[in-house]
């Protein structure tokens, strides 16, 4: 477990809430998306993505996701295309939502601590809502969170910081009682755009340096969070 400096003085009393991102946070999801798109792909007689290219891929949302990979394989789409293809990998995709998705080490049970401990749960994910409340319910774990926000849950989406305030706003809390747990750069843009401590988790899917990333706290992992935080008990209604 990597030595980190607590957040405290950060999150300040008021903190009662947190708000996770989902792919590369609380779920290694990159190799159930890797297969769908690569079925897309045999679909259309192209060559397969790999894993570690799908993992660049991900973050921006479905239609950003199949652009990329069109891309990487030199054959960016036009919006008719692109729409085509989306359609097909969300299909490919709903049909396969946990085949071999699994949350990282220590998520379910880190969970499990911190809603013992008080603190209100929420997931705020470009990943669309039907999929996202799908691959929460079948990894078990859709009964720690009590709001869910989704890429298409409102008109924006992360970098966009009204989609963290969106989702918080269906838990009647605001910024100020929030902490946002992530992995990429949009989820730090988000965060500050919000006014929002933002923790992000070193084995995600961000796709540049960590040395560059504008994060509050980074942890290398998960269950090295809630020793990272203040406590809920003491947050003011």
């Amino acid at each position: 477990m990597a030595e980190t400096p607590e957040i405290m003085p950060i999150g300040g009393d008021r903190r009662s809430v947190i708000l996770f991102d989902l792919d590369g946070t609380l779920i290694d999801s990159a190799p159930d998306i890797r297969s769908a798109i690569n079925d897309v792909l045999k679909q259309a007689n192209l060559p397969e993505v790999t894993l570690e290219q799908t993992r660049e891929f991900i973050g921006d949302g479905v239609t950003q996701l199949v652009q990329r990979a069109f891309t990487a394989i030199g054959i960016p789409l036009h919006a008719a295309a692109l729409s085509l293809y989306r359609d097909r990998y969300l299909r490919a995709y709903e049909a396969r939502l946990a085949n071999e998705t699994r949350p990282y080490p220590g998520v379910p049970q880190t969970l499990r601590a911190l809603r013992w401990a008080g603190w209100r749960l929420a997931i705020c994910t470009n990943k669309p809502i039907a999929a996202t409340q799908g691959v929460l319910q079948q990894l078990g774990l859709d009964a720690y969170f009590e709001a869910t926000a989704g890429g298409d849950s409102f008109p924006v989406r992360k970098p966009d910081p009204r989609h963290l305030l969106a989702t918080l706003a269906t838990l009647d809390v605001t910024a100020d009682q929030a902490i946002m747990v992530g992995d990429s750069e949009n989820d730090v843009a988000a965060a500050r755009g919000a006014n929002i401590p933002i923790v992000v988790m070193s084995y995600g899917y961000h796709r540049g340096s960590l040395a560059d990333i504008d994060a509050d706290l980074v942890l290398d992992d998960f269950d090295a969070l809630p020793a990272n935080l203040p406590d809920p008990a003491k947050a003011v209604a």
